[in-house]
C-alpha cells in the first residue's frame, strides 16, 4: 500500500473512532476492505490513539480563537495523524512531505477552507518541534 493511501486510510479510520468510539483494529480493518493488512496503516492509528492527549495538546496550543472541539471532524483527525507523523515518525518521513500530503488530504476530505487551516497549523507545530 502507498503511504498516501495508508494515510487516508489512517484518517478515515481515526474518523470512525473519534466519532463511533469503535475499538482501533475493528475501524483498521473495516477500512481494508478485505485488503491485505499494511504496517504503515497499523502505525499511523494506533500512534495517534495512543497518542492521542499528547497529541491534542500539541494542536490546542496551536490553535488561535479556536477549540479542539470546535474543529470540523475531518479537520481535526487530520490533525491528530498529522502531528503523530511530525513527532514520532521524524526520522523515517520529513515534517515538509508530512504538511504537504495533509495538505493533499485536506483538498479531498475536508471543506474549502480545510486545507488553509491544516496547513496553518502544521506549520506551527512543526516549529515547534
Amino acid at each position: 500500500m502507498k503511504r498516501r493511501t495508508a494515510r487516508e486510510k489512517a484518517l478515515q479510520a481515526l474518523f470512525q473512532i473519534d466519532v463511533s468510539q469503535v475499538e482501533t483494529a475493528d475501524a483498521i480493518e473495516h477500512v481494508l476492505e478485505d485488503a491485505p493488512s499494511d504496517d504503515y496503516l497499523d502505525l499511523l492509528v494506533k500512534g495517534a490513539v495512543e497518542h492521542r492527549e499528547q497529541i491534542d495538546e500539541i494542536i490546542k496550543s496551536h490553535l488561535e480563537k479556536w477549540t479542539i472541539e470546535r474543529i470540523a471532524t475531518v479537520d481535526r483527525n487530520l490533525l491528530r495523524l498529522s502531528v503523530f507523523e511530525l513527532k514520532y515518525c521524524q526520522d523515517e518521513v520529513p515534517a515538509n512531505v508530512v504538511i504537504d500530503e495533509a495538505i493533499e488530504i485536506a483538498k479531498l476530505y475536508g471543506d474549502d477552507k480545510s486545507s488553509r487551516f491544516i496547513n496553518g497549523v502544521l506549520s506551527k507545530v512543526k516549529e515547534q518541534i
